[in-house]
């Protein structure tokens, strides 16, 4: 090992002509300073912990807290809000055809009403929803509580929010075609009432998720 470091820096001095010839036997007690620096080359280097990426931490898991309770209560305002829209636009839209053809013929003004009612029943299966919702909601529940209201919410909300606008659309076309045929009332009495079941497949999806929402769950009370 001691040949192999004389060469190479013997080497070393051959490739710098500038500095005086070099002699091993000029440094004292060369094997013990060979050694140290093979030790010192061989000494595994210590590198300090490094912290693990943030998206690799594992999060914490989802227990009951006190926050929780804010899905519950986004469901709650979905299922009302989201109904009234399609209730106040299928009345709307249908009123504005209603009265446009009551001019006219002012004798089929109560028979053409039935837009406007089956429109306004939209807003009694959200506030059917909301209530039910609203009635389970407490300061601490389970997260699986919470997402099957807000679901709750969401599914009622969205539907009763397409039944109107079904409604509002087939009254306002309904109406002033049966105003010139009355022989229509029949088919647009029946195209209304699929139009309205649409808002009660969301009500019944909504109350089979709230029925469930707290069985099998480990925590819903917080304590």
């Amino acid at each position: 090992m001691d040949e192999i470091v004389f060469a190479n820096l013997d080497r070393w001095c051959v490739s710098h002509p500038h500095l005086p010839p070099f002699q091993a036997s000029q440094i004292p007690q060369y094997s013990q300073l060979t050694h140290l620096i093979l030790q010192v080359h061989h000494t595994p280097q210590v590198h300090p912990p490094q912290a693990p990426l943030p998206f690799l931490i594992p999060s914490p898991p989802l227990t009951t807290t006190d926050k929780q309770s804010f899905f519950g209560a986004m469901g709650c305002i979905s299922a009302i809000v989201f109904t009234v829209l399609g209730s106040s636009y299928g009345t709307a839209k249908s009123s504005a055809a209603i009265f446009s053809a009551g001019v006219l013929r002012p004798d089929r003004l109560m028979q053409n009403t039935l837009c406007a009612i089956m429109a306004q029943i939209l807003s009694i299966y959200g506030l059917v929803a909301a209530v039910i919702i609203a009635n389970r909601l407490v300061e601490k529940q389970a997260l699986h509580t919470s997402f099957l209201q807000f679901a709750a919410g969401i599914s009622v909300g969205l539907c009763g929010l397409a039944a109107g606008f079904a409604i509002g659309i087939v009254g306002d076309a309904g109406v002033r075609a049966t105003n010139q045929q009355p022989r229509l009332y029949t088919g647009m009495v029946l195209i209304l009432i699929f139009a309205e079941v649409l808002g009660l497949y969301g009500l019944i999806v909504s109350i089979l998720l709230l029925s469930t929402s707290q069985t099998q769950v480990t925590d819903c009370s917080g304590s």
